[in-house]
């Protein structure tokens, strides 16, 4: 196994609009697309660091519909940001509903914002966003531990 520097706790949201385009944000840290996903920080549920990420860096306002899956396997879930330092995330992974906001890039951790069509996801995706996506668009009723 690859040196591992640290272990944190992440979530992550796909969010659908009316005409079943995912939205995607590209990340000003390692200028890839992936599905709006953050950090839990002390003290917060994971379903709060949800709704906190996705407002932070789209505006949105949303509600969990449910949990698609837990996410731990080292294989897809070490990332390594462009500085070096290389961490193992445990995310969980929910699907969620837009109830307000309007779609903006937020915060600095985005360059941009946008929805894109299932069929036309970009080529510099982040490594574990399609499985997650695909996970969200099996449709199963219980969450995936993966």
């Amino acid at each position: 196994m690859k040196r591992i520097d640290d272990v944190k706790a992440g979530v992550a949201v796909i969010i659908f609009n009316e005409e079943y385009q995912v939205l995607l944000q590209k990340r000003t840290d390692v200028g890839l697309w992936g599905i709006p996903s953050g950090h839990i920080e002390i003290g917060e549920t994971v379903s709060e660091a949800a709704i906190r990420e996705v407002k932070e860096e789209t505006n949105l306002e949303i509600r969990i519909k449910k949990l698609i899956g837990v996410y731990s396997d080292p294989n897809s879930q070490v990332f390594v940001y462009p500085k070096g330092k290389v961490i193992h995330f445990i995310t969980t992974c929910f699907l969620a509903e837009i109830t307000g906001g309007e779609l903006k890039c937020n915060s600095s951790e985005s360059q941009e914002i946008k929805f894109f069509e299932q069929q036309k996801l970009p080529q510099d995706l982040l490594e574990m966003h399609p499985r997650w996506l695909k996970d969200a668009l099996a449709n199963n009723e219980l969450a995936f531990i993966r």
